[in-house]
């Protein structure tokens, strides 16, 4: 495995992951987060996507299960913002280092605040992008929450 910004960040903070490469994904139903998951044969509520969004022009990473979407109004609420926006895909790749769909909370050009949804707390480990396309690591919630210095929060709509 190449590393990747994402894992360098998690080897030198010294936390514990295994990565989980893949090829190829292809959006039949659902998203492609949910095809990651049928391809990683784990639920989808415990693979977790990272969205860009601008909290009041402020740069914030919300973490939240690709099972899930994300209510804006919820971010805004939680980093105490008047609202919030997905960050355009140029700007968010701008910000993190990353391209798109390979985006991870890890390892980012600057470190941005992140906010995580609660759901994370009910599962004992879960998947995020490693930093690239094809490549998802597998960490403890409290250790993604401690490592990103998160605010976790009730992020999902409906």
């Amino acid at each position: 495995m190449a590393a990747t910004p994402a894992t360098v960040a998690l080897q030198r903070a010294g936390i514990p992951f295994t990565s989980h490469e893949y090829g190829p994904v292809a959006e039949t139903e659902g998203t492609y987060g949910e095809a990651i998951a049928g391809v990683l044969g784990v639920e989808p509520d415990r693979v977790f996507k990272t969205l860009v969004t601008m909290a009041d022009d402020r740069p914030t990473v919300a973490v939240l299960p690709v099972s899930g979407h994300l209510s804006l109004k919820a971010l805004a609420r939680a980093r105490g913002a008047k609202r919030a926006e997905m960050a355009a895909p140029a700007e968010a790749e701008r910000l993190t280092g990353y391209v798109v769909g390979g985006i991870s909370p890890f390892g980012q050009k600057r470190r941005l605040p992140a906010v995580v949804d609660g759901s994370v707390l009910a599962h004992d480990s879960v998947f995020i992008s490693g930093g690239r396309r094809g490549l998802q690591v597998e960490v403890a919630p409290g250790e993604l929450i401690a490592f990103l210095d998160a605010q976790v929060a009730d992020l999902l709509s409906g």
